[in-house]
């Protein structure tokens, strides 16, 4: 009796197009380059805003798969769901169990960059305090409610937004003053020593600030579904309750309105992270006192290269401004990322792929409390940790990316999977169902091999316990014969839960 009242849990449908881009610029950060600025820079030898700009590139394949993907399964989970209905249920455990990884983890990193912006600010209270305040501070809105944590998400990447642009403001004032410190184009063109594999290294590490985009798509199945298909007026769209088709579709058939919304997102969240991305990193370039090769040579100066170049041409105010801003941003960054964690383990729960425990919903708040529960421990122990520890950050963040890259392979191939293997769209494309998820692809696996061998090694292993951990499923699920027969149906219909997977292909 436990399996099937786990897979009915819903969520709550509350989130509008402006509350999705929220969650999803609040989890990247707007200033997310100010703390690999220098390291960037040493590696590309200088052409830092040419890393964003093709990272940016590099990544709009994948928001383009999970653009198609959200409308075939408009259901929590994301890439769970995306490679469960596109490629079988085993892919779509793994692809699940690698984005726990980054999940888990890229909160637990954004926690440490907020302990760490407040011992600079008060040095007399320990980073890992910090680090421990943010994370239950962050943990209590979450489990407010979904809506409730956007709204006050909404004014803290206000805040964020407002304080990048103060810093453009004073940076081209200056340089329109004093000059700049650097070539005008050497941020796209490089400085001496440049090459091609350069600033492909860089973008293997440029593509962790992107990393929560794809987070927006973990919030379809709580996104506003208000069948007119346009507009997002705030509290006034139907709710997953409510009937009535579309014309001309069964009874089974919902609008639509709901996966063309966080497909926009997912794209409008890249776009912006990306120009936002390019605009501070050149001005940067161009402000910084220090070359590139000086910055390669002295690793131990690299963390600190923003708020330097910050520092020397317009003055301390300006970076006292900016740590506050990363203080506070990062928390909430923590907050997004916190938040589609526990969507992720809700989702592998109500399928049966976690403890079914995991798999409940609060009446009251509407949101998936164990789940973010079990997730705020997990970042909360691995962020006081890393606090405690010098190397903690170099640890941390050297491990979050391959996950994330793995499971993003996985979605390219439930791209071509779904819509040109199984031929579940009316008119499969070559170009959006073939080559842009092979391009995509063919991008992801290359920066994981651009990867450090410790993160490669670490993903390799948590690769190798998610196979045994499947294993031991499948045993037992063959064991348990007709008691678990019905986690299997999502293999090719997802549309037990909110949204039907053909949807997609209209």
């Amino acid at each position: 009796m436990a399996g099937p009242k786990t897979t009915q849990a819903t969520l709550r449908r509350t989130l509008t197009f402006r509350d999705l881009v929220v969650y999803g610029l609040l989890f990247i950060a707007p200033m997310a380059p100010v703390g690999v600025f220098g390291t960037l820079d040493a590696k590309s030898h200088g052409a830092v805003a040419l890393v964003y700009l093709v990272a940016t590139v590099a990544m709009a394949f994948t928001a383009y798969s999970y653009a198609q993907m959200v409308r075939v399964a408009p259901r929590a989970g994301s890439v769970f769901t995306y490679a469960r209905v596109g490629l079988g249920e085993g892919p779509g455990f793994i692809a699940g169990w690698m984005a726990m990884l980054d999940y888990l983890l890229i909160p637990a990193v954004a926690y440490l960059f907020s302990g760490i912006a407040m011992e600079e600010l008060v040095p007399s209270v320990d980073r890992w305090v910090w680090t421990a305040i943010a994370v239950v501070v962050t943990t209590g809105l979450n489990l407010w409610g979904v809506r409730a944590a956007a709204l006050v998400g909404f004014l803290v990447l206000a805040m964020e937004i407002a304080v990048l642009l103060v810093f453009v403001a004073a940076a081209l004032v200056e340089l329109a003053a004093h000059g700049a410190q650097r070539d005008w184009l050497s941020p796209l063109t490089g400085q001496s020593g440049f090459t091609i594999s350069a600033v492909f290294g860089a973008v293997s590490v440029a593509v962790l600030s992107y990393l929560g985009f794809d987070a927006i798509a973990s919030f379809a199945e709580e996104t506003l579904d208000d069948g007119d298909g346009k507009g997002d007026k705030d509290g006034t769209a139907s709710n997953t309750g409510k009937g009535g088709a579309p014309a001309g579709k069964g009874s089974g058939w919902r609008s639509a309105a709901g996966p063309a919304r966080v497909s926009r997102a997912v794209l409008t969240c890249l776009a912006v992270a990306g120009f936002l991305f390019i605009v501070q990193t050149y001005l940067a370039a161009l402000l910084s006192p220090t070359s590139s090769s000086e910055l390669a040579a002295d690793p131990a100066a690299q963390g600190g290269a923003f708020y330097a170049a910050v520092d020397s041409s317009v003055g301390a105010w300006l970076h006292d401004l900016v740590a506050v801003s990363k203080a506070i941003g990062a928390a909430f960054a923590a907050l997004a990322g916190q938040a589609a964690a526990g969507r992720l383990l809700f989702a592998m729960a109500r399928d049966r792929r976690l403890p079914g425990v995991v798999a409940k919903v609060n009446a009251h708040s509407g949101v998936p409390r164990r789940a973010l529960l079990s997730a705020a421990v997990v970042t909360l122990v691995a962020a006081v940790w890393a606090a405690r520890r010098d190397d903690g950050l170099d640890r941390l963040v050297s491990v979050v990316d391959v996950g994330a890259l793995t499971a993003f392979a996985l979605l390219h191939a439930s791209v071509i999977g779904w819509f040109w293997v199984r031929k579940r769209a009316e008119v499969p494309s070559v170009s959006r169902h073939v080559l842009v998820p092979l391009v995509g692809m063919g991008i992801v696996i290359a920066v994981i091999v651009e990867a450090s061998s410790t993160a490669q090694l670490i993903g390799a292993i948590w690769l190798g316990v998610g196979f045994v951990v499947l294993a031991a499923q499948w045993r037992g699920r063959a064991a348990g014969g007709a008691s678990g027969t019905g986690g299997a149906s999502g293999t090719t219909s997802p549309s037990s839960g909110p949204g039907d997977p053909g949807a997609g292909a209209r």
